[in-house]
C-alpha cells in the first residue's frame, strides 16, 4: 500500500524555526496550542485527519473547523474545554480534542460529545440523512490500562456476531503514552509521527520528525510563530498552569483514595481478626465446655468407684 501521508510541502521554505534548539517550552500536548495550530493552518489539519481516518490527501475536498476562537483570547466557560468541531467534505462531524488530565470520565464524556454531534437533524429531517459522526480524543494517559493500545477504535456491535449496528457512529482514542504500541497500519499513516510530534520535548526531535512529514514540518513552522506571539503564548502558559493545579488536586485525590483504600483494607483486616478472635474464643469455650463434661464425668465414675468400694467392704470383698 502507497503511504498517503508523504505529499509535496505546502509553503514553508527557510523558516526560523529550524534554528530552534533545546526544550520545547510549551508541549503540543497543550490543548489551546493544539487547536491554535489546527485553527491557524488547515494544510496541518487535513495532514492530521488523513493521518487519523487513514485517508488519502485526494480523499479531501473541504477539511473545516465550525467551532473557531479567537485566538490569543482567554476560552470563556463553554471554549474552555477547547474540544474542536470539524465538518469533513461537507458530510461528515468530526469532534477531536486533546486531552492531557485524566479525570476518569473520559468513557462517558466521549459519548456525551459523540451523541450531542449525531443529534443534529433539523425539523422536517429524514433519520437516514443524519451525518456521520466521529468522537477522536487524544489521550496523555492510558484509558484502558488493562488492555492498552496505541490508536484504538470503537463502533456499535451486534455482542454475539459482532455484526456492526451503523457506520454512523465511531470513537477512536489515540494514546500518546503508548507508541511503542503502534501497529504496521499506525505507521504507514504516520500516525505514529504525530503522537511523536506532540509528545515531543526538544526541538531536535521536531526536526527529526519533520525530515520525514510535510505537515509536520508545516505543524513545526506554524507552532513556532505561534509561540512567538505574546498573547497567545499567555494563553498557552495559562493551559500549563491550569495542568499543573489540577494534577496537584488529582495527587491530593489519588493520595485520600490510596489512604481510604489503605483504611478499608486495615478495616477488613481488623475484622478478619476479630472475626478470628471470635472463632477462637468459640473454639476455647468449647474446649473448656469439654473439659467441664469431661471433669464431670470423671467425677461421676469416682463417684461410682467409692460405691463399689464401700458395697465390696460391705459384703466382705476387700483385701
Amino acid at each position: 500500500m502507497k503511504n498517503h501521508i508523504n505529499v509535496p510541502p505546502s509553503s514553508s521554505g527557510l523558516i526560523p524555526w529550524k534554528k530552534a534548539m533545546g526544550p520545547v517550552k510549551i508541549p503540543m500536548t497543550n490543548d489551546y496550542l493544539f487547536r491554535a495550530l489546527l485553527q491557524e493552518n488547515n494544510y496541518v489539519l487535513k495532514g492530521l485527519i488523513c493521518s487519523l481516518l487513514h485517508l488519502a490527501p485526494s480523499d479531501i475536498d473541504s477539511v473545516v473547523i465550525t467551532n473557531p476562537v479567537e485566538l490569543g483570547r482567554a476560552p470563556d466557560d463553554k471554549a474552555f474545554l477547547l474540544d474542536i468541531k470539524i465538518s469533513l467534505n461537507g458530510q461528515t462531524y468530526i469532534n477531536l480534542e486533546m486531552q492531557v488530565i485524566n479525570e476518569y470520565n473520559w468513557r462517558e464524556r466521549s459519548l456525551s460529545y459523540l451523541c450531542r454531534n449525531f443529534d443534529q437533524l433539523k425539523s422536517g429531517e429524514f433519520y437516514g440523512s443524519a451525518r456521520p459522526v466521529i468522537q477522536i480524543g487524544l489521550l496523555d494517559f492510558t484509558l484502558f490500562p488493562e488492555a492498552p493500545e496505541f490508536y484504538a477504535t470503537y463502533q456499535l456491535l451486534n455482542v454475539k456476531k459482532y455484526t456492526l449496528y451503523s457506520d454512523k457512529l465511531r470513537l477512536s482514542v489515540l494514546d500518546l503514552t503508548r507508541i511503542d504500541l503502534a501497529d504496521e497500519k499506525d505507521k504507514l499513516y504516520q500516525t505514529d509521527y504525530w503522537a511523536m510530534l506532540f509528545k515531543a520535548a526538544t526541538w531536535e526531535e521536531i526536526k527529526m520528525l519533520a525530515q520525514n512529514n510535510e505537515y509536520i514540518n508545516e505543524a513545526a513552522s506554524t507552532v513556532y510563530q505561534l509561540t512567538q506571539e505574546e498573547k497567545i503564548r499567555y494563553e498557552c502558559e495559562a493551559r500549563e498552569d491550569y495542568y499543573r493545579r489540577q494534577r496537584g488536586i488529582q495527587m491530593k485525590l489519588e493520595a485520600l483514595e490510596r489512604s481510604e483504600k489503605a483504611l478499608e483494607r486495615s478495616e477488613k483486616t481488623l475484622e478478619i481478626q476479630r472475626a478470628a478472635i471470635e472463632d477462637m474464643s468459640a473454639a476455647i469455650e468449647s474446649h473448656v465446655a469439654t473439659i467441664k463434661d469431661q471433669n464431670d464425668a470423671i467425677k461421676n465414675l469416682t463417684s461410682e468407684n467409692e460405691k463399689l468400694l464401700a458395697w465390696a467392704r460391705a459384703h466382705g470383698y476387700e483385701q
